[in-house]
């Protein structure tokens, strides 16, 4: 995967779907400052780079797990991606909402989901870990089979990293924070002056530059 998660994360710097601003944090909806912002949905808008992270999913899966019989996405940045890898693996496809519907059945998964189902997990970003493995719960919840979960993109966070081996959840993902900054590197899109400041901020995003926090 060494040579595909650099492609992802270069094409992912291309269109400007991850940005880089270490001199200009941008803010997240959590409040946290950060010299990095990702937002991979907008890889769906480009043929070329839509279609890699399809093949590029089909490919670990069939590598990693080849025992499923569902592929989920998780709402909703990965529901058109799942469908995507569902399709071209040919099978079934359902997604797991952030939170159950408010009329109708209320449901928190749509889609036909079996009891005792083996369902792959395909999400587009990894960042604390929580709301993705909110839809592990989920699925466990309907009594299916998590077999793991394939993801475009994560940052690496520790936090993440003991949170999925607390759920005994296998995470696998095309691309990485560290081989990002590589490529960013070689791209010009950061001087090597700024590697120091986006290794700094994963060490402990949740407090980076406290001093920019009202």
């Amino acid at each position: 995967m060494g040579n595909t998660s650099k492609v992802v994360a270069q094409q992912l710097l291309n269109i400007k779907a991850i940005k880089l601003s270490p001199a200009q944090p941008f803010t997240w909806a959590s409040g946290w400052k950060s010299p990095i912002y990702c937002d991979n949905r907008k890889a769906l808008s480009y043929s070329d780079v839509r279609t890699y992270i399809k093949n590029a999913f089909a490919e670990e899966a069939r590598r990693l797990y080849s025992d499923f019989d569902v592929v989920a996405g998780v709402a909703t940045g990965a529901i058109a991606q799942g469908a995507l890898v569902a399709d071209l693996l040919n099978k079934p496809f359902i997604y797991i909402r952030s939170a159950p519907k408010n009329h109708g059945l209320e449901n928190l998964i749509e889609g036909d989901l079996k009891e005792g189902q083996k369902v792959l997990v395909i999400e587009d970003l990894i960042s604390t870990g929580g709301s993705s493995l909110k839809a592990v719960e989920a699925l466990r919840n309907a009594k299916a089979e998590v077999v793991g979960m394939l993801a475009i993109f994560t940052y690496g966070f520790p936090v993440s990293e003991e949170a999925f081996k607390a759920a005994n959840v296998q995470l696998n993902t095309l691309s990485n924070y560290n081989d990002m900054i590589e490529a960013a590197v070689e791209a010009g899109y950061v001087t090597t002056n700024d590697i120091d400041t986006l290794k700094e901020w994963r060490k402990d995003p949740a407090n980076w530059r406290n001093d920019l926090k009202e």
